[in-house]
């Protein structure tokens, strides 16, 4: 085990007690999320459970309607998506949210599009060549493999348009990055490729937050797993010491005594925590 600097302890991204209703249902009765910089956390809980809620609070799509939302130390209350964003948090959603009539480099940019004008040049056009040029370098940095930039999105693979959106995100990411069911619909090559890709982010210092159903996958790339029931969480466990059996017992409810809490990743790849403490006391969702 790697002890870690003390400033490594401290989460890029917590929710302290979030509440959210919609009329007489209330999605989430007090959540707690951790997210700490260079890691994979895994956010799962049974359907119902308030993960697109919490994700959808910390994304900035809805706002709580109590807790508190911390960002690298400081409280934060996103008016929006955009603002999100532009405070370094990205989402790739499970429809991917692409153009498909858009070539890859016109959906990296897609909202924020390069242009180019100048003294004979009174309007602005877009900088097709630049888009094309830097799309090229963020898939050769992430290990996507794409023959050309220039073929509609909608012409590739599964997997290569899972990439096209994760690298969309890691282009302007500096911090955190949702993935919601990322692999879903992937055959077995595509998937083994997204999963990669996910390592890849990650050890370039970005947070990422994968929400999955698929138990071995969770396993095989996160360090941390978060699990939620019945808009709480109710336990946190370093993917390197946990199974399949007590995670679906985390999410069904059938372990007995206190949640355990996971520390943060010992670093990038090792699924290592740095140390399971006692119970939270959050015990299960009433």
């Amino acid at each position: 085990m790697v002890a870690l600097p003390a400033a490594e302890h401290e989460p890029l991204l917590s929710a302290r007690g979030l509440v959210k209703r919609f009329g007489q249902v209330q999605a989430l009765q007090g959540a707690d999320f951790t997210a700490y910089r260079g890691e994979v956390v895994a956010l799962i809980g049974d359907n119902g459970a308030g993960k697109s809620t919490l994700v959808n609070l910390l994304s900035g799509v809805i706002a709580p309607d109590g807790g508190e939302i911390v960002l690298d130390g400081r409280p934060v209350r996103f008016s929006g998506p955009m603002d999100a964003q532009r405070q370094g948090v990205e989402t790739v959603y499970q429809d991917l949210s692409l153009a498909p009539d858009l070539d890859a480099a016109a959906n990296l940019y897609l909202g924020r599009e390069l242009f180019r004008g100048g003294v004979l040049r009174p309007f602005k056009v877009l900088d097709r060549p630049a888009m094309r040029l830097a799309a090229v370098d963020a898939f050769a940095e992430l290990g996507v493999s794409l023959k050309d930039v220039t073929v509609p999105v909608g012409a590739l693979s599964g997997g290569q348009r899972q990439s096209v959106a994760v690298a969309r995100a890691v282009a302007f990411a500096r911090g955190v990055i949702f993935m919601d069911e990322p692999t879903a619909a992937l055959g077995v090559v595509q998937r083994g490729r997204v999963l990669e890709t996910v390592r890849r982010v990650r050890d370039r210092g970005v947070c990422v937050v994968l929400i999955s159903h698929n138990m071995p996958e969770v396993l095989s790339v996160a360090d941390r797993v978060e699990v939620l029931r019945l808009g709480r969480r109710v336990a946190s466990f370093n993917a390197a010491d946990t199974s399949i059996e007590e995670l679906v017992g985390a999410m069904t409810g059938s372990l007995d005594g206190p949640a355990p809490t996971a520390g943060p990743a010992a670093g990038p790849g090792t699924g290592t925590g740095a140390g399971t403490g006692a119970g939270t006391g959050e015990g299960g969702a009433r």
